[in-house]
């Protein structure tokens, strides 16, 4: 299990994220304080505090997943 903290500013950012993820292995969680959500639930993911960075939860360690999302990892240099 990985955690980390992906920066979804924008209603395009999260299409893409939510796109992304959900071609890969495993299962992605999104934290909010208490709350937890399927990071693939696209109109969940609006629901969230989006002026800051989001805690992910990755349940399926691969290189694979963590090389897909880096672009959405906060505090990256990123092509967006």
């Amino acid at each position: 299990m990985t955690e980390v903290f992906v920066d979804l500013p924008n209603a395009e950012q999260i299409q893409r994220f939510v796109a992304v993820i959900s071609n890969l292995q495993g299962d992605f969680d999104l934290f909010d304080g208490n709350r937890i959500l399927d990071a693939r639930s696209l109109m969940g993911i609006f629901s969230f505090d989006l002026t800051k960075p989001i805690k992910l939860r990755i349940y399926h360690d691969s290189n694979e997943n963590l090389e897909a999302i880096r672009a959405f990892i906060a505090g990256t240099e990123n092509e967006r």
